[in-house]
């Protein structure tokens, strides 16, 4: 049978699992056994216990994780486990297989030790955007748990309640909440902040996205702005100019005066996130509001965010939470197991030994294999000359090759998307 090691999560203030004890008993109808370090699902709320009864084997010794599995699941590694993720580099011998978060786009640097260690790395970020492949994404599932999150944080630090209340006491008001971006994070903000009883505004790039924001409940807020462009491949959002951005800014800084939340969604794989509210814009918000960025992780959509902190600017709170769906242990780490499960599957289907690079799952989120980066968008990241590049990049032949309709797609330009991650 194959073996599987969940160890226990090593990143600061990592609380979730990869893979929890209901996801044990369809792994093992496929041959696949879990290998699980003693405590790794504790902090998510899943014991011991539990995966024992489930059928798991408990060790005591990460050694013993690394050594006994032949493909190890974690939440963060490589590049997204850059503080503590290189203890374990030397527990990875030649021929494992790692599976989990490894941003390589950020830190592609990261990517090229895991190469040196002769493993297989598995990229989930870098799942395609496909409907056979949705049951696998992490990043709408994760992005789900912090657009919900994110609502209720804001809530706790505004100075007034959220919904209309009629009392003796007199009318209260209900907050303004403005959400700016509705991938899958703003449109679960959108859901949970009308949910609460708030007047919620959105707005996108993507105009196609207005009947989403109303469904919800949601007033789509329109600028008069070129947007024929904003939307790329898989409906999300394009990363747009610079220009494109002052004017928006200018547009809405008037929506922002009149908001009591403003809650920032855009970030960009491997990219600085986009600057949508500047110090200026900041000075529009009464003192008393909010301004919470879930893009702080990768820069920040605010341009006074600062990671992992709430500052006070005149009275306003910008504060710039980071790790969100690790707030809510328990719930990530069922859907970022049930992610991590049809993958595994799906591997195992497909040839875990062998991997089937004509399947474009497979193809697109393998990174590393053989001692050497296999992923053409890493590669570019580092410079190096890519294994498949695009058409136009080809030396000419006497007799043109036959299209490959899969290759192309992998080896050019990545759509850039404005939906948060986490």
């Amino acid at each position: 049978s194959l073996k599987v090691g969940v160890p226990r999560e090593n990143f600061p203030g990592e609380t979730r699992v990869s893979l929890v004890p209901s996801a044990i008993k369809p792994l093992g109808k496929a041959g696949i056994e879990l290998i699980v370090e003693a405590g790794a699902g504790l902090a998510a709320g899943f014991t011991d216990d539990e995966y024992r009864e489930a059928g798991a084997t408990l060790v005591n010794s990460r050694d013993d994780v690394f050594s006994q599995a032949d493909v190890i699941a974690v939440v963060r590694a490589g590049g997204a486990n850059v503080e503590t993720g290189g203890e374990d580099l030397y527990r990875l011998k030649e021929g494992k297989v790692v599976i989990g978060h490894l941003d390589p786009l950020s830190h592609p640097d990261e990517i090229t030790k895991l190469a040196e260690r002769k493993v297989d790395a598995y990229s989930l970020e870098l799942l395609p955007r496909i409907t056979r492949a949705q049951s696998m994404d992490v990043l709408s599932s994760m992005a789900t748990i912090a657009g919900y999150k994110i609502v209720l944080l804001a809530a706790n630090e505004l100075p007034r309640m959220f919904p209309m209340m009629m009392t003796a006491a007199g009318t209260v008001k209900p907050a303004r909440v403005f959400i700016m971006g509705a991938g899958v994070a703003g449109l679960q903000a959108i859901a949970t902040a009308k949910r609460l009883g708030s007047v919620v505004h959105a707005y996108d790039v993507r105009p196609v996205v207005k009947e989403q924001v109303e469904s919800l409940g949601g007033k789509f807020v329109e600028l008069d702005l070129e947007t024929g462009e904003a939307e790329g491949k898989g409906g999300y959002a394009k990363e747009m100019g610079e220009e494109f951005l002052r004017k928006q800014r200018e547009a809405m800084k008037k929506v922002i005066a009149e908001s009591d939340v403003v809650i920032t969604t855009a970030a960009i794989p491997g990219r600085k996130a986009p600057i949508l509210v500047t110090a200026d814009m900041v000075t529009a918000l009464k003192p008393g509001s909010v301004l919470i960025d879930l893009a702080a992780e990768r820069g920040g959509n605010c341009e006074l965010t600062k990671a992992g902190e709430t500052i006070d600017v005149n009275g306003v709170k910008i504060m710039g939470p980071v790790n969100l769906p690790a707030q809510v242990p328990f719930h990530a780490s069922e859907m970022y197991s049930k992610n991590v499960q049809t993958f595994l599957l799906h591997l195992h289907k497909t040839g875990l030994r062998e991997p089937d690079l004509s399947d474009e799952i497979v193809r697109d989120t393998l990174l590393t294999r053989g001692g050497d980066v296999v992923n053409d968008r890493v590669r570019s990241a580092l410079g190096m000359e890519l294994l498949n590049p695009p058409e136009s990049e080809k030396p000419s032949a006497e007799e043109p090759a036959e299209s490959n309709d899969a290759s192309e797609e992998t080896s050019s330009e990545p759509e850039q998307n404005e939906e948060a991650e986490s």
